[in-house]
């Protein structure tokens, strides 16, 4: 069985840790590199202390050090700091599997375009249930396509800074494709005040944030006398790190490539 080597970025955070844990489980895989931010108190520390199990591999702030005997870095991070990682992946020629959200146009098109040499997986949502759900969803709208208004609701804990999440909108993006609609031009991201009716082919967002949910989503289609709701509900953050290290071993013998969990789990 060929071990791969793992580099895990934003290690002291909540995703992080999770991946850790993961790693630490799976007998095929092996934490080679653990990445913290700049200043960050947890640098020069073991790894493996977050998750009450001393591993041996220290945290760096300086990922080039490390890069060239890596097998694939995950990254649940921020935009800036993905941009980074992306430029040494594309130089040491090291795959990449990308959880973070709030990425603008501009930020997607510089993945791609490194996705050309590399083999990249990029997803908002890494679970194995949410793709399911994206995976149903093109076929609720395919189906409740006339007299359903269609909003998509989402949870999440108080520290998430980006809203609605990557999940929510890649969902409003599946029902927008199945519906034959552009999701940037029938969007309603807030109702405040006297808005009038609700013009039929919008899509609507609702965000809720609060506690430590780690994260709720519902498409809810609704039409005159029923109700179509379909839920996801996330109570650990060990499935988003399950999923993403699927998509590492996804990734570890292709040499380039755009990809996402739709294409890691052959639901295409």
């Amino acid at each position: 069985m060929t071990t791969l080597n793992i580099a895990v970025a934003g290690a002291s955070g909540r995703m992080g840790r999770a991946l850790l844990e993961c790693i630490a489980q799976a007998p095929d895989l092996r934490l080679h590199g653990a990445l913290d931010r700049p200043g960050s108190p947890f640098l020069d520390r073991d790894a493996g202390e977050l998750i009450g199990a001393p591993c041996g591999v220290v945290i760096h702030e300086d990922f080039m050090a490390m890069a060239s005997e890596c097998d694939a870095l995950i990254d649940f991070t921020r935009p800036e700091a993905t941009l980074g990682y992306l430029e040494i992946c594309r130089n040491v020629g090291v795959g990449m599997v990308i959880g973070t959200t709030g990425l603008s146009v501009d930020q997607r098109e510089r993945i791609a375009a490194a996705a050309l040499e590399i083999p990249i997986v990029l997803a908002p949502n890494m679970s194995v249930g949410v793709n399911l759900v994206l995976k149903l969803l093109e076929s609720a709208a395919g189906v409740l396509k006339d007299g359903y208004d269609v909003e998509v609701i989402e949870a999440h804990h108080r520290h998430k800074v980006d809203a609605p999440s990557g999940t929510a909108l890649r969902m409003g993006e599946v029902v927008a494709t199945a519906l034959g609609r552009d999701l940037s031009e029938c969007a309603v991201y807030g109702r405040e005040g006297v808005t009038g009716e609700r013009a039929p082919a919008t899509i609507g967002f609702a965000t809720v944030r609060g506690g430590d949910i780690v994260g709720d989503h519902t498409v809810l289609f609704a039409g005159m006398g029923e109700r179509v709701e379909i839920a996801h509900k996330a109570s650990s953050r060990a499935t988003f790190a399950m999923g993403a290290l699927r998509a590492a071993r996804f990734i570890a013998n292709r040499e380039s490539g755009l990809f996402d969990m739709q294409d890691v789990l052959g639901l295409r």
